[in-house]
């Protein structure tokens, strides 16, 4: 039974990838081929260029959790490797929020043009969600340490 709800997971990890991969080949493609209008330039590229830089820590958090769910498969659920894919996950989360931080302006400045506030609203909601996964995964590793210090003490006693 483990077994087939660790794939279900590493399948939708799999299937998350895919489409982000799929967006940044082809957006980046369709951008070269039609660049944005110079007047605009400024305030889209640099999100544009933020949301690029977003992909690598995504995709190696869903990298780390592919891992954390073949520690789960292999019975070492509860190992030091299963604690450094949590950081790992925690600090790519931290990574996406900053990103977004410092892009943020730049969304800004883009919904003034717009008048679109909207946009302001997306960008925060991007970086608290990215701050949540982080706290998180830092609970969940402070958790996995705690829980393997006791198991090794207890395997002391025994």
């Amino acid at each position: 039974m483990k077994q087939k709800s660790t794939l279900f997971l590493k399948t939708a990890l799999v299937l998350i990838s895919l489409p982000v991969l799929a967006v940044v080949i082809f957006g980046l493609y369709w951008l070269w081929n039609n660049p944005v209008n110079p007047e605009y330039a400024l305030q889209i590229y640099p999100v544009l260029g933020g949301v690029l830089l977003t992909v690598f820590p995504f995709l190696f958090a869903l990298y780390q959790a592919f891992q954390l769910l073949q520690n789960i498969d292999h019975d070492q659920a509860f190992s030091g490797s299963s604690v450094e894919s949590l950081k790992k996950i925690k600090g790519s989360a931290v990574a996406i929020s900053v990103i977004y931080a410092v892009v943020l302006p730049f969304i800004y400045w883009i919904a003034e043009i717009d008048d679109a506030p909207g946009l302001i609203i997306i960008g925060m909601v991007l970086i608290l969600a990215s701050a949540v996964v982080a706290v998180f995964a830092a609970v969940l590793q402070r958790l996995l340490d705690q829980a393997i210090t006791i198991k090794s003490e207890n395997d002391l006693t025994v």
